[in-house]
């Protein structure tokens, strides 16, 4: 197992000093740790004091307390450094004149999953726009891709589609980290955003999420292990289903959500395939999103070869499998 040092163990550890002197952003969320678990912005209030001057926060808020899919969180504050936590996932899904007015540099550190769809990216590129737009500087702290480099899925999206679940023409498990990300966007929208990155050192693209050495801290509500991760680019389109009233999916970690039936359990017999070296699959039951209807029943699956996991075949499995 490799020891893998994010962007943010990188400045901790000395590119600090790089900073002094300026007026800092960040954002970042739960997920957003040293190898020493300590929270980004720890990290930077304990070593710049005085220069971090504005919070903000993803979808699924700043502490990642919103669970609910599409629920928007409000602004705060952030009592012990005196200074405002503004969401990006509010009226507003940008930062305004008055929230950039504030810093100098942005620094994100947000852990992606490596799926189009995972809204974190959409959030960066919003950043960046920003930032091109106002004269500000914006510093990505890497961090590692959990499903690896080397293999990507899905159609890339058309132009005409792109929206906040898909801003860019990317495949579904598109193999990019957020740094790379960002680079592809500066690029590719011409935005002309003041942009560095601060690397990782010691990543590889076949490394998978156990091989780097990081503790997992879930980045959004229904993401608790990376193996979630790998399940993701073909899953989430499982929640998507007429089984289920608009607006609910099942309660639980997204490698669970494959929705199959309300109020009956059905016949593992009729729909599971059978066991393989790579997969194991079972039905499990489930309390409604955040309602008090009748349970739910869905196809939990298991993975042991986790190098070679295919995310989209899989589902196109579960969509020939279900009754």
């Amino acid at each position: 197992m490799k020891n893998v040092l994010t962007g943010l163990d990188r400045l901790t550890e000395g590119e600090w000093t790089r900073f002094k002197g300026q007026r800092l952003g960040l954002l970042s969320n739960q997920a957003s740790l040293n190898r020493m678990l300590e929270t980004a912005r720890d990290v930077i209030a304990k070593r710049l004091p005085g220069q971090l001057r504005a919070l903000f926060g993803p979808q699924h808020g700043y502490g990642g307390e919103d669970q609910d899919n599409m629920v928007e969180t409000p602004h705060a504050h952030d009592g012990a450094l005196d200074i405002p936590v503004f969401s990006l996932y509010a009226e507003s899904r940008d930062p305004d004149p008055g929230m950039f007015d504030l810093i100098d540099t942005l620094m994100i550190d947000l852990q992606d999953v490596g799926t189009r769809v995972y809204t974190f990216s959409s959030t960066m590129l919003g950043c960046m726009r920003a930032a091109a737009r106002f004269g500000k500087k914006i510093v990505i702290l890497d961090r590692p891709n959990p499903l690896g480099g080397e293999i990507l899925e899905g159609n890339r999206l058309s132009p005409e589609l792109f929206s906040f679940v898909g801003p860019a023409s990317l495949p579904m498990r598109h193999g990019l980290t957020m740094g790379e990300m960002a680079r592809l966007f500066n690029r590719v929208f011409s935005l002309g955003c003041d942009l560095e990155i601060l690397p990782m050192i010691g990543w590889h693209r076949h490394m998978t999420w156990r091989e780097t050495g990081l503790r997992w801290m879930m980045p959004s509500p229904n993401m608790p292990c990376p193996e979630t991760a790998y399940v993701y680019p073909g899953q989430v389109f499982m929640g998507k289903v007429p089984t289920f009233p608009k607006g609910e999916a099942p309660v639980g970690p997204l490698k669970f959500s494959v929705p199959l039936t309300l109020n009956r359990r059905p016949s593992e017999n009729a729909w599971i395939p059978k066991p393989s070296t790579d997969a194991v699959f079972r039905t499990t039951c489930f309390a409604r999103h955040f309602t008090s209807g009748p349970a739910c029943f869905a196809a939990a699956s298991w993975f042991t070869f986790w190098t070679s996991k295919r995310s989209v075949l899989t589902t196109r499995l579960w969509r020939c499998c279900r009754p």
